[in-house]
């Protein structure tokens, strides 16, 4: 299927439907103005070229109308994240009214899980993956903390089995079984940022259900990655960050989705502020807490529209491409570069990602044996923008919408290189 040559990799740009996406956003280059080579999609996304006048018109209206500019901008900021709900929607796989872009990931893990994280004496403990990143840990220790709950006795790990990187549904059924009735939460990332593994959200879910459990998901390296189909899926909740495969720039605003079958529970405690309140009263500051339905209705504060403005320019080049696309061009990327790294045939080089797409995002994590970090700093200066992660892996993560199949081809040829010169 695959050719290790320079001309299929060209051949395969040149019949990419979606290759002139890559024109829209922002490639860093050397110092010489040649572009590196950047694989690092999965920690921050490139700048699409349109961000500038979408952060523009924000900063014009402010200066011509200031406070006016609430209701008379161009794109009005009261409502101006329902500006982002539809095509954000369709990235994840949910209903509009299921969906909101608010806070940043963690504040929004925080707040799902005030709601869903309602822990008893006896049902009271969290799974989470093993090797999860380390801010959803420090996340779920601290609401396991704040209940009075030891972490150490109420934060149960599901674990891939000894001596591999990947985790098994049947080993979390396992877990589940062996604290039968005890656990509150099932809080999983859905693409593991370590492994690239892209774990069945489906599967998950109804497995916890059927133990009586809460379900949600991080989908920090999955939105704009893989395809969750959340509302499909039936998780509770789902939280998510922008600025990587999304392309909204450094630090900014995350999004959160509430399953439609909570819409109306009044049962469901949360952390109120104002911006969840009924907005036909909202500004009627004498009247009691009216919650919004929907995801809306966790809201607290009004939105940073500067911050809304850069994920409405990546979101319209999303829309523009399809995500359909994005993802059926992310399978054959990480495709093309598993089968370059196999072609090496260099025993030292293992792929700890999963090989079947349907169970990866558009990342393949490289294991080599007795590396170190020399050998991501040699990739470095050989202009090839990648990620390191303790002890011995090189996250890889070619992005649809930026990277060529020829980007693959020679980061192939750069790695040969960095492992001829140290090894």
């Amino acid at each position: 299927m695959y050719k290790n040559t320079l001309d299929y990799a060209k051949e395969c740009d040149q019949n990419d439907p979606i290759a002139s996406f890559r024109s829209q956003f922002h490639i860093p280059t050397d110092q010489t103005g040649k572009p590196l080579i950047y694989l690092c999609g999965n920690s921050l996304g490139l700048q699409p070229k349109t961000t500038e006048s979408y952060l523009k018109q924000e900063l014009d209206d402010w200066a011509s109308l200031g406070v006016e500019g609430h209701t008379e901008a161009r794109k009005p900021w009261l409502p101006y994240h329902e500006f982002l709900t539809d095509q954000m929607a369709t990235i994840v796989g949910a209903k509009p009214e299921e969906v909101v872009i608010m806070n940043t990931l963690t504040v929004n893990l925080h707040l799902m899980m005030v709601s869903f994280y309602r822990p008893t004496e006896k049902r009271f403990k969290i799974i989470i993956e093993s090797d999860a990143f380390p801010s959803d840990k420090y996340a779920v220790e601290s609401q396991l903390d704040m209940h009075g709950i030891d972490p150490k006795e109420g934060l149960l790990l599901w674990h891939p089995p000894a001596g591999e990187a990947i985790c098994r549904l049947e080993d979390l059924q396992t877990l589940l079984e062996a604290n039968k009735d005890e656990v509150a939460l099932i809080m999983i990332g859905s693409t593991n940022y370590y492994s690239g593994q892209a774990f069945p959200l489906k599967e998950i879910t109804a497995l916890g259900h059927q133990h009586g459990c809460m379900v949600g998901f991080d989908l920090a390296h999955g939105a704009g990655n893989i395809q969750p189909n959340l509302h499909e899926s039936g998780a509770d909740f789902a939280v998510w960050c922008s600025y990587k495969y999304l392309n909204s720039g450094p630090g900014s605003l995350g999004g959160c989705f509430v399953h439609e079958r909570h819409r109306h529970n009044p049962e469901l405690k949360r952390f109120a502020g104002w911006w969840g309140h009924n907005k036909a009263s909202r500004f009627n500051m004498r009247q009691e807490f009216d919650v919004l339905a929907g995801a809306e209705g966790w809201q607290l504060s009004n939105p940073p529209i500067l911050s809304m403005a850069a994920i409405r320019a990546s979101l319209q080049v999303f829309t523009d491409a399809g995500f359909d696309n994005i993802r059926a061009k992310s399978v054959k990327l990480t495709g093309y570069l598993e089968f370059l790294l196999n072609d090496m045939g260099n025993p030292n080089i293992g792929i700890i990602t999963p090989s079947d797409p349907q169970q990866r995002g558009s990342q393949l994590s490289i294991q080599v044996k007795n590396a170190d970090r020399r050998l991501h700093d040699a990739l470095t200066e050989q202009g090839v923008i990648s990620d390191w992660r303790e002890p011995d892996v090189i996250r890889v993560a070619p992005a649809a919408l930026y990277t060529r199949f020829e980007d693959v081809y020679e980061f192939i040829n750069r790695l040969k290189n960095a492992l001829d010169t140290l090894y």
